[in-house]
């Protein structure tokens, strides 16, 4: 089965109580947001805790004074003091201390976004999709080759890259929707093994001459002409501006349309929805060709924005980050968006963390993942804290493979 991302309700025959639950468990009172928003803030205050702890473990002053901490106490903690401050000050820092600093953190987190403005609508669809890296990769092709073989004038070369970008996107994860509509074919099966397929056909095109970068050798495009890239606006690429676009059409889309609450519908009870007469396989297909379209926008931000040339690692991990801005943002678009800005943020602010204070970057990482664990776990963070135990309903929960 796929996850559930409504509150679970029981199955049954009579569609009107399925509805009135998936209406129910819609944070449309901003009163109900509080519980949620307060367990995550715990859970990243928790997680920076964990990780001051790691700094002090990782400088070598704080190592040196641990064996005369109970002779001179003062010693180490001046020396933990120094390194947690000079950490986490560079972090912040380096990710939105200057103009430049914060363009950069909000230029790194659009992909994302749109990232996992996809995977959460999956998810509201009641589908896992595990594939925004494939689909990513098939935007950065189609968009790819659009922005380096046509010669066009911007006014019109740049939006037909953009369209053959959220195209190509939208193709791989629709196929995805299609076998799952039509076999039964579980997504979290076809879109790892897309991501694989996607991969390869990467690599495949790089070694061809239509993709391949005049007189070179190696797995790497041209970029992109400067009539096919995003503009900029204050330092900024257009591209965020498209990311913040595409949040609030993904909430309308959830929250004020008809396909939208079929969504909702199916993800709560596809068997429910089938009963009152919504086409669960049109659901199923169309939720993933949007979240392949979303992610396929995202890696418009790479090519068309940054005029990155495609390589086999332009991916990198952002489409698999995608899910884990997903979970942290609790599937809702606003909730994305801010997570999507977070991990923009740790990313950006690890490397200088490191180039300014010595703190191992990597720490960045286990920062992102710690708050994640925590995020996903709000039973533990309530433990801990003391927090009192909240309603249920807005909680991204997931079935798994046996219903």
């Amino acid at each position: 089965m796929s996850p559930e991302i409504e509150t679970p309700v029981a199955s049954g025959t009579d569609p009107k109580p399925e509805a009135a639950a998936v209406e129910k468990a819609e944070p449309t009172n901003p009163a109900s947001w509080l519980p949620t928003m307060v367990e995550t803030l715990v859970a990243i205050v928790v997680a920076l805790v964990i990780g001051a702890v790691l700094v002090v473990l990782s400088d070598q002053d704080a190592i040196e004074a641990l064996p005369y901490l109970f002779s001179y106490p003062a010693d180490f903690f001046s020396a933990a003091w120094d390194a947690i401050s000079s950490s986490y000050s560079a972090l912040v820092r380096g990710s939105v201390g200057s103009w430049d600093r914060l363009s950069t953190t909000l230029e790194r987190s659009a992909p994302l976004i749109c990232s996992g403005l996809g995977v959460s609508l999956a998810f509201r669809a009641g589908l896992f999709n595990i594939g925004a890296t494939g689909q990513m990769v098939f935007g950065f092709l189609a968009a790819g080759y659009v922005g380096f073989t046509w010669d066009l004038p911007a006014v019109i070369h740049m939006p037909l890259a953009l369209i053959a970008g959220i195209a190509g996107g939208a193709l791989w994860g629709g196929l995805v929707g299609f076998l799952k509509a039509r076999t039964g074919a579980h997504e979290v099966i076809t879109t790892i093994m897309f991501n694989y397929l996607a991969a390869s056909i990467l690599l495949y095109a790089l070694s061809k001459d239509a993709f391949q970068r005049p007189g070179s050798d190696n797995t790497q495009s041209p970029p992109v002409a400067d009539s096919a890239a995003f503009g900029s606006v204050f330092d900024i690429h257009l591209g965020v501006g498209l990311a913040v676009i595409a949040a609030v059409a993904v909430w309308w889309l959830l929250e004020r349309s008809t396909l939208g609450f079929e969504l909702r519908a199916v993800g709560a009870n596809a068997d429910a929805s089938r009963t009152a007469g919504m086409n669960v396989s049109k659901v199923f297909t169309v939720a993933m060709l949007l979240a392949g379209a979303l992610a396929g926008l995202g890696a418009t931000m790479q090519v068309l924005g940054d005029q990155s040339s495609l390589s086999p690692t332009l991916a990198g991990s952002v489409g698999f980050d995608a899910i884990t801005v997903a979970l942290l943002g609790r599937a809702t678009p606003l909730g994305t968006v801010l997570a999507g800005l977070l991990f923009g943020a740790l990313s950006v602010g690890g490397v200088a963390m490191q180039a300014s204070a010595g703190t191992p970057k990597e720490l960045a990482q286990v920062l992102s993942a710690l708050i994640v664990l925590f995020v996903a776990a709000p039973a533990l963070v309530r433990g801990m804290t003391g927090l009192r135990t909240r309603s249920a309903g807005s909680t991204v929960m997931a079935k798994g493979w046996g219903g």
